[in-house]
């Protein structure tokens, strides 16, 4: 199909980009990667009349550690942290995640800032970013404000974006000594959205004990979800074999997946199940820890 007629802007500033966002509000829609946008537009599911592309705005592409995070601006494409030498070091779970969306035409076109700000629950970053304890900076005419990304995603497709923000950035905490790492995504197909996805960051100490852990679960809800119950369990827990059996079974109970083509509400919560338990696994293992690690299944 083609799109019905819209109207299009391509500001070079991002103070004209709000101007523009301000003036239009809702009937606008942010351009980014366009890797959602577009094929909703092709469908008539996105009906924008006017669309604001800020792919030129220069600033929003970059990719570096600075006061304590790593700094991902909004237009940072995928293909960018899967060629980036401190993601794959320092913050592996974020090249799992970057690598196993789309294809590379897709990866190479794709934005961060969009993914998140699609909200789509079956996309990949929003559990990733949820297990991190990320940041996301919005700004809008009276300036930047930060928000913590487990109050961004507020229902389905909607996040807490106002419509005169934009996103700009996104901020994660560098990781302290002993953490680590995963996500870990079943799909029908390679590049297909996730039947579930289970995204895991774990904080081990000198004495073995998990001193924090967020997981964050992909599809299984109707916003990106974070597993409470199996987070809450593992803290001051040593991950071996025993723990993190009974930390992914509460994963899989914290899911409240909808049956589909894809499975019924048994299947992914055992899927749930299992990701939670080769993410945790993983993730431990990148920790570096001596610790016993579970049984792969």
């Amino acid at each position: 199909m083609i799109p019905p007629q819209f109207e299009y802007f391509a500001p070079t500033t991002l103070h004209d980009a709000l101007a523009l966002l301000r003036q239009y509000g809702s009937e606008a829609k942010i351009l980014s990667g366009g890797q959602s946008l577009i094929p909703l537009m092709k469908l008539r599911l996105a009906t924008p009349t006017y669309l604001i592309d800020i792919n030129r705005i220069p600033g929003l592409d970059h990719l570096q550690e600075r006061n304590g995070f790593l700094s991902i601006g909004a237009l940072t494409r995928e293909a960018d942290l899967e060629r980036s030498e401190i993601v794959r070091t320092r913050y592996p779970i974020v090249y799992d995640t970057a690598r196993v969306i789309g294809d590379p035409l897709v990866r190479n076109l794709a934005t961060v800032g969009g993914n998140l700000a699609h909200a789509d629950p079956a996309n990949d970053h929003p559990a990733t970013m949820l297990a991190l304890e990320a940041e996301v900076v919005a700004t809008g005419p009276e300036g930047e404000r930060t928000m913590p990304v487990a109050a961004f995603f507020t229902e389905f497709f909607t996040t807490a974006l106002r419509s005169d923000e934009i996103l700009t950035e996104i901020r994660i905490p560098v990781p302290v000594a002993g953490s680590g790492g995963a996500y870990v995504k079943l799909e029908r197909k390679v590049g297909d959205f996730a039947i579930v996805g289970v995204a895991v960051q774990v904080t081990i100490d000198a004495t073995g004990l998990c001193t924090r852990a967020g997981i964050g679960l992909t599809n299984v809800a109707s916003i990106p979800l974070l597993a409470r119950s199996a987070e809450d369990f593992l803290q001051g827990k040593r991950l071996d074999q025993t723990s993190i059996t009974h930390a992914a079974q509460l994963a899989a109970e914290d899911a409240s997946p909808e049956a589909d083509l894809r499975g019924s509400v048994a299947y992914k919560r055992d899927m749930v199940r299992i990701l939670t338990t080769r993410a945790l696994t993983r993730a431990l293992e990148r920790t570096g820890s001596q610790g016993i690690t579970a049984e792969r299944r």
